[in-house]
């Protein structure tokens, strides 16, 4: 790479673009991430590989992936941007507190945000990351809304928000056409179908159920399109918590009320040591149950 004299055109808009891309292993994803067209995010990156004279992305049809040269400037970049962005927002006049998610925001956090901020004065911005932690780990979220109950081994404190009831999703094919038209289904007999699984940020694996009887991995997804997508091309029934059924719809999918099905936890996460103070209040702010340890306890 170039030494710091070449280093005039880099601008914070081109570090951020490399960064989502190298996050996301796609220029779509990390464009409907920045809210910026692709067209734009690949000039851009070009435009910082053209400055440091190399090549940090390596791309495909089907994937991208950083080259060495990549790696160790994200590795770099990836402490330095979030303290970056706080020391700018701490002289940037109202406080905002910075509030990750995955692929749902529960719906009782709209509440809990708006009397956060007229209480304090501060802004709650969203923040959605499809990563276990919601950006947590990365330093893009102050304190992440979290489901489900295996958490990442992370250094985190946990307070339990809410726990929402689960739904079953099929798919409307004919493999799966007779338990679309149920009313209800059991949790058990769950597991005689495969079960199409989120591996990143849901909720419901087959480790759930009882070790003598637990349901097929029919496939894994690493967000929550393709596995909405799984489960309306007929590959396995898939669980998601109730919201899910009342905020999106799909042709290829019915939502079907389950009875007996664990419910969802629902947590705040922040993290262990060097919170934001402004995290710290959200966190004490709302939740049923007390403050966890480590990890979720």
């Amino acid at each position: 790479m170039r030494g710091a004299d070449g280093l005039d055109g880099v601008e914070l808009r081109h570090l951020r673009a490399f960064m989502a891309v190298a996050e996301e292993r796609s220029f779509t994803h990390a464009a409907d991430r920045l809210r910026v067209g692709q067209p734009a995010l690949t000039r851009t990156v070009r435009a910082l590989e053209e400055t440091l004279a190399t090549r940090l992305l390596d791309r495909t049809t089907r994937r991208v992936e950083p080259t060495e040269d990549g790696r160790r400037l994200y590795a770099e970049l990836a402490p330095l941007l979030p303290r970056l962005a706080a020391a700018l927002r701490a002289h940037g006049g109202q406080p905002v507190l910075r509030l990750g998610f995955t692929s749902l925001l529960p719906g009782a956090c709209a509440a809990l945000n708006a009397e956060f901020e007229a209480a304090t004065g501060a802004g709650v911005r969203l923040v959605r990351r499809d990563t276990p932690l919601a950006g947590l780990d990365t330093g893009e979220s102050d304190i992440a809304v979290l489901r489900g109950d295996a958490l990442p081994d992370a250094d985190v404190r946990t307070r339990v928000l809410l726990r929402e009831p689960r739904v079953a999703a099929v798919g409307r094919s004919a493999a799966a056409g007779a338990l679309a038209r149920r009313r209800v289904l059991d949790w058990a007999e769950l597991a005689d179908h495969p079960l199409v699984v989120n591996t990143v940020t849901g909720s419901t694996r087959p480790e759930l159920w009882p070790a003598d009887r637990r349901p097929r991995l029919a496939c894994t997804a690493d967000n929550f399109d393709e596995w909405l997508e799984a489960v309306a091309a007929g590959h396995g029934v898939g669980v998601a918590p109730q919201e899910v059924a009342e905020r999106h719809t799909h042709p290829g999918i019915r939502f079907v009320r389950l009875k007996n099905a664990p419910p969802v936890t629902v947590r705040l996460a922040l993290p262990t040591r060097g919170a934001h103070p402004l995290a710290e209040r959200f966190f004490g702010w709302g939740g049923t149950g007390g403050a966890e340890g480590r990890g979720g306890g």
